[in-house]
């Protein structure tokens, strides 16, 4: 049997403060989410429902954001 009250929703507060940051670092370097997208070969909509909560965000993307953004990584974690 699972316990699944050990999962982690993707709408937990710790996550949306990440993506907050995530969102906030791509308007201070003046990136739009297509510019973002089109850097990432991935269409606008993957950058939404990132920024959106909609779709989770795992550590390998979060270095590309970083690398984009001109930040460390732990930028975001802090």
């Amino acid at each position: 049997m699972i316990q699944t009250s050990m999962v982690k929703s993707i709408h937990d507060k710790e996550y949306r403060e990440i993506i907050e940051r995530l969102k906030k670092a791509r308007i201070e370097v003046r990136l739009s989410q297509q510019a973002v997208a089109d850097k990432l070969g991935k269409p606008q909509s993957y950058i939404s429902k990132i920024e959106s909560g909609e779709r989770r965000l795992d550590v390998a993307e979060m270095k590309k954001f970083a690398v984009i953004y001109k930040k460390p990584a732990d930028h975001f974690l802090k």
